[in-house]
């Protein structure tokens, strides 16, 4: 058997997340869908790097498979891009060692959530930006960025549904905001990210360039490790997972 390490862009507006459910269309739904039809009819089960939501995008998704097939790696991603629906691509593939797991062997994710900070709507952004119509202090919400950087115990911009056990303690390298023209791009960069964390994050920082709250309330927040003292979940539309890294060998 030899394990392939895909990496994926798709369109999220039309799926129910990644992860597989029943009578529901999901992006891992449709990956092992075309893998049956390449292993005639055999089935073959992807894991990727970690779930995204429903109507959540991917720039960098990774998933991993095993197979006995014996294409090139080259003739993997012509293969799989030929029985893919429209809205998944595979950028690149790659045979990896056996050890190689596309959750477990994350060192580094990214993720960009994106704004359209008009009154009026842009109709033709409506999947892929969240439309915030009101003023912003992007200065206070930067201010408030800085704050998030670090090591931290996240469990206030953690959603209360989360399942996962463990740890709530993330280290953020990277948390910027900015504007370009009437888009304003978030870029969160971190050893990893807890279920809703980004999505949490960013209604906080809306709140502060709304002047609801101050940059300053940013460490409080962490400490109390309270999700009913964070805002609202901003919604899905807007968030991209950009880029997953892993160990320079894999």
């Amino acid at each position: 058997m030899r394990k392939i390490k895909c990496t994926l862009a798709y369109d999220g507006s039309q799926f129910s997340g990644f992860q597989i459910q029943p009578k529901n269309r999901t992006v891992q739904g449709e990956i092992e869908k075309a893998l049956k039809k390449i292993h005639k009819g055999m089935d073959v089960r992807v894991h990727a790097s970690g779930r995204t939501d429903s109507g959540v995008h991917a720039v960098g998704q990774t998933i991993h498979f095993e197979t006995a097939l014996r294409f090139a790696e080259p003739n993997w991603k012509r293969a799989l891009n030929t029985v893919f629906p429209d809205d998944v691509y595979v950028k690149d593939v790659l045979f990896v060692p056996a050890s190689f797991h596309a959750r477990y062997d994350v060192v580094e994710k990214e993720y960009r959530y994106y704004l359209w900070n008009e009154k009026e709507p842009d109709i033709f952004k409506r999947n892929y930006r969240y439309n915030f119509p009101y003023q912003l202090d992007v200065e206070a919400m930067q201010e408030a960025c800085r704050h998030l950087m670090g090591t931290h115990d996240f469990t206030t911009f953690s959603s209360a549904k989360a399942s996962a056990r463990g740890s709530r303690v993330r280290n953020l390298y990277e948390a910027t905001c900015e504007r370009h023209g009437s888009e304003i791009e978030f870029i969160f960069r971190g050893s990893g990210f807890l279920y809703n964390m980004v999505r949490i994050i960013v209604g906080v920082l809306l709140d502060i360039g709304q002047g609801r709250r101050s940059e300053a309330d940013i460490p409080d927040l962490i400490a109390q490790k309270d999700r009913r003292l964070a805002s609202t979940t901003v919604p899905p539309e807007g968030l991209y997972l950009w880029e997953v890294k892993y160990d320079v060998e894999t």
